[in-house]
């Protein structure tokens, strides 16, 4: 098993390199041939963990983003209880290989159903802007309830039962596995503006991660204390171990479902928060951007060889913005006067 560490660190050191040599971000395109030489602003340490700070500060007060926390605590809590699966299968009776064949299952599921689900959300948005994703989101966490149920309490304890607990927990990983891809990245995206991106990935993810740990030791908790789970060596009684096998089931079953309920009902929050904060972002990227074209355009101006190109780009641009009909009525002076400047 310590193999698997300095496996997975190889693996990370070589994307590295390959990000180093053949990756290209697309804010510093090479051969950006005809841009101007604008000077680059060197920043204090001190001055980036400033900047760092308040743009952390920005983040957190976002009503979407407060929700989406919400959300993760519980909606990561249960994975992280599944933790505690490939133990539970083992005290069913099902050997090492068929646990690891089982678990496998599980989670090559999951990957295919973060496809699906990032397909699906696209495909909801584009039918539904406003609740297209959220709606995909409680249909996921709300069949998680069903699926647990049926997979750790209507189940046979039989490890001869293989293949039935092969098709739940393939059914189970397909269909729980929607709500990063088709709605938690996508959103987290359009809420902010582009620059602010990494913040927000950033910040959720540390609050998941710190907060979902919690979830194996009160597993364990559940099992020992209110359950009946009784810790003795495994196999020395099958009858032992089928009755732990039950009482971590419960366990198990009562730091999913709980969880997932909590998080399908959060999501309906979003229906309100969602659409603002969106709309609140375009106009703030808008207006950005249009004072970025305009300091450029100031500073090509003064060196006289790129004025032609920043108008152009600048105009570009301007094509490329929301139409105002479907902005909201507080929003749409504010559009027309940035869109009527290149007029």
């Amino acid at each position: 098993m310590a193999h698997r560490f300095p496996s997975c660190g190889n693996h990370s050191v070589f994307v590295g390199i390959l990000n180093w040599f053949f990756a290209v971000d697309p804010h510093f395109p090479a051969g950006n041939v005809g841009s101007c030489d604008r000077p680059v602003c060197k920043q204090s340490v001190w001055q980036v963990i400033e900047e760092m700070i308040k743009e952390a500060k920005f983040v957190v007060q976002i009503p979407t983003f407060q929700i989406f926390v919400a959300e993760g605590v519980s909606g990561s809590f249960p994975w992280s209880a599944l933790s505690f699966a490939s133990m539970w299968l083992e005290l069913i009776g099902f050997s090492h290989k068929d646990t690891a064949f089982l678990m496998t299952t599980f989670w090559v599921a999951s990957s295919f159903g973060g496809l699906l689900g990032g397909k699906m959300g696209d495909f909801l948005a584009l039918r539904y802007p406003n609740s297209g994703r959220i709606v995909l989101s409680q249909i996921s966490a709300g069949s998680a309830v069903p699926l647990a149920a049926v997979l750790l309490l209507g189940l046979p304890d039989d490890p001869s039962k293989g293949i039935a607990y092969g098709i739940v927990l393939f059914i189970m990983g397909l269909f729980i596995s929607w709500n990063g891809p088709a709605t938690n990245l996508p959103i987290c995206a359009e809420i902010v503006p582009e620059k602010s991106r990494t913040s927000i990935y950033a910040l959720d993810m540390c609050f998941k991660s710190v907060l979902s740990s919690f979830a194996p030791p009160i597993v364990g908790i559940l099992a020992q204390r209110v359950f009946g789970y009784r810790a003795d060596d495994k196999g020395k009684s099958i009858q032992l171990d089928r009755e732990n096998a039950a009482s971590l089931a419960k366990a198990l079953y009562t730091s999913i479902a709980i969880p997932f309920t909590i998080c399908t009902s959060i999501y309906s929050f979003l229906y309100c928060s969602y659409p603002r904060d969106r709309e609140r972002a375009r106009m703030q990227s808008l207006i950005e951007s249009e004072l970025q074209q305009m300091e450029q355009e100031s500073f090509c101006l003064e060196d006289g060889d790129c004025r032609f190109q920043v108008f152009d780009s600048a105009n570009g641009e301007l094509e490329l913005t929301y139409d105002v009909k479907d902005l909201p009525d507080t929003e749409k002076d504010t559009a027309k006067l940035l869109a009527n400047r290149e007029s």
